[in-house]
């Protein structure tokens, strides 16, 4: 039997990430000594509080299905988080549990997108983007922010990208990949453009909240710009902040009817989200909040390291980041000094030649780059350094 897939999945193409992270683990199985700077997975334990919440679920026999869009307890203390952090209030029927901030991206695109409607994009981009927008069979429009703008979109490019089919900005801050973190004035500025465009919803992505250490308070574009909040959603969860990327805990808040629409397709894919792992979020969101610092200051320091390190070395040019815990590195100059043909065969050369693996900029919207993730010890970090001085010896 010949097996054709659906033609839907012929837009889209597989995670760059996950793809550098199985060639590494080949080579590690090979016995090959592979330092991954690819993915974007805290080396932290989860908070002792949460391992506890989540052994106490399961010797209290919490077992069973929740409702779909996440246990009431849990949906509370998301709202009590938003109100506390972000001075933002919403109601539970205007908060979604999902299994991880990817699905709550997925779910909102399905929910809102139809063909022919526009989604914008600024790049560098996460990996996923694109293609969830694809998945929704709109149309993703790239707006290209470059190392002289720090990779963040101003307002003239924003107002220049909007058309009559604009249907959605994605918008994610603090960056994956580029660390980078809109200002409060930054984000007023684009909120300027969006009120004379009623028809654009706006989807704030803020996986990073609690890894920033920009000069100005963190805020999203909804707390610098309230009139923004009835056709905005804000993505988040618990995976970068509290270590916990493998529980697969996300939560969206927005417009009742916007939500409503996310619950019900969940209702028909995944369902409730794991009920262990949400008793584990609810104690994250509710217990101390002092491993985020610890976290945060470990983050700030390794970037300091890094960042130094990596401008050093010749041909490298990265710009000092506010957030998240990778560095965008142009390597264009690198790349030509090796006589490599881009940032995709540099990446492959890095991992063959120096075992090292990293994501390249392609992957992302920007080409000529490179991410490193240094969300790993300090040991890797080191030996990281040493490896790409050896390299260009």
């Amino acid at each position: 039997m010949q097996h054709i897939t659906a033609t839907r999945l012929d837009a889209i193409k597989p995670s760059a990430t996950l793809a550098i992270s199985a060639k590494a683990a080949e080579l590690r199985a090979e016995g090959k000594d592979v330092i991954s700077l690819a993915s974007g997975e805290p080396d932290f334990a989860p908070p002792a509080n949460v391992l506890t919440a989540a052994k106490a679920a399961i010797d209290d026999g919490f077992h069973y299905y929740t409702p779909v869009d996440g246990m009431p307890s849990l949906k509370k203390a998301v709202q009590e988080k938003f109100k506390r952090e972000n001075n933002l209030d919403y109601a539970t029927d205007e908060i979604i549990i999902s299994t991880g901030g990817k699905q709550s991206v997925f779910n909102v695109c399905q929910a809102l997108l139809n063909p022919g409607d526009e989604v914008l994009i600024p790049a560098p981009y996460w990996v996923s983007y694109p293609d969830i927008v694809k998945l929704a069979e709109a149309t993703p429009v790239i707006i290209e922010a470059g190392i002289e703008q720090h990779y963040k979109i101003t307002a003239e490019q924003l107002a220049a990208s909007i058309t009559p089919r604009t249907k959605m900005l994605l918008l994610n801050s603090p960056s994956n990949p580029t660390g980078m973190v809109y200002s409060p004035a930054e984000l007023q500025a684009l909120a300027d453009v969006l009120l004379q465009h009623p028809h654009v919803y706006i989807v704030s992505d803020d996986i990073y909240e609690h890894i920033c250490w920009a000069n100005e308070p963190y805020c999203n574009i909804v707390t610098q710009c309230p009139a923004l909040q009835n056709r905005s959603i804000i993505i988040n969860g618990v995976s970068k902040a509290y270590a916990m990327t493998g529980w697969r805990i996300g939560y969206a808040a927005g417009p009742a009817p916007v939500i409503k629409a996310m619950k019900k397709l969940q209702s028909q894919c995944t369902s409730n989200p794991c009920a262990i792992a949400q008793k584990a979020a609810e104690a994250a969101l509710t217990g101390p909040q002092d491993c985020l610092q610890t976290m945060q200051k470990a983050y700030l320091r390794r970037q300091q390291f890094m960042l130094q390190a990596i401008n050093a070395l010749p041909g490298f040019t990265c710009k000092p980041t506010q957030g998240a815990f990778y560095l965008f590195v142009d390597v264009s100059e690198a790349t030509a000094t090796l006589g490599l043909a881009n940032d995709i065969e540099f990446a492959s050369h890095l991992l063959t030649e120096s075992l090292l693996a990293v994501v390249p900029g392609t992957a992302f919207g920007s080409p000529g780059h490179i991410r490193l993730s240094y969300a790993t010890s300090d040991e890797n970090l080191q030996q990281t350094i040493i490896r790409l001085q050896a390299l260009f010896a």
